[in-house]
């Protein structure tokens, strides 16, 4: 069973930074594209940033030049750095990651719990 723990959120001050991590464990052969999205209360998840298994990036134009999305193949884990945050960053966070496990012949999504980021003061 493949599964996505994410780590790293908590409560911080607007300017303030959080690195978010994410680690896929499991029986699997292959994670091609990962990714980062977010939903805050009474809105609808939205995508964050992404990155394919090659280092290609792509990121939502309000996070764009704050947040900083990277990936370690080696430990099949995924990166959100948050820097200058700003109360409207404040949501749930969800890694999601395309995966081939071993029961599988496709890649297929997966998500994470999810990890709670507040910003405040």
């Amino acid at each position: 069973q493949v599964q996505l723990v994410e780590s790293g959120g908590g409560l911080v001050q607007p300017g303030g930074s959080l690195r978010l991590s994410c680690a896929a464990s499991g029986s699997f052969f292959n994670i091609s594209n990962m990714g980062w999205y977010r939903q805050a209360p009474g809105k609808q998840r939205e995508l964050v940033a992404t990155i394919t298994s090659g280092g290609s990036t792509n990121y939502a134009d309000s996070v764009r030049g704050r947040f900083t999305i990277s990936r370690d193949n080696a430990k099949n884990t995924v990166y959100l750095q948050m820097i200058s945050l700003k109360p409207e960053d404040t949501a749930g966070y969800y890694c999601n990651a395309n995966i081939k496990s071993s029961v599988s012949y496709y890649y297929l999504p997966y998500w994470g719990q999810g990890t709670q980021v507040t910003v405040s003061s």
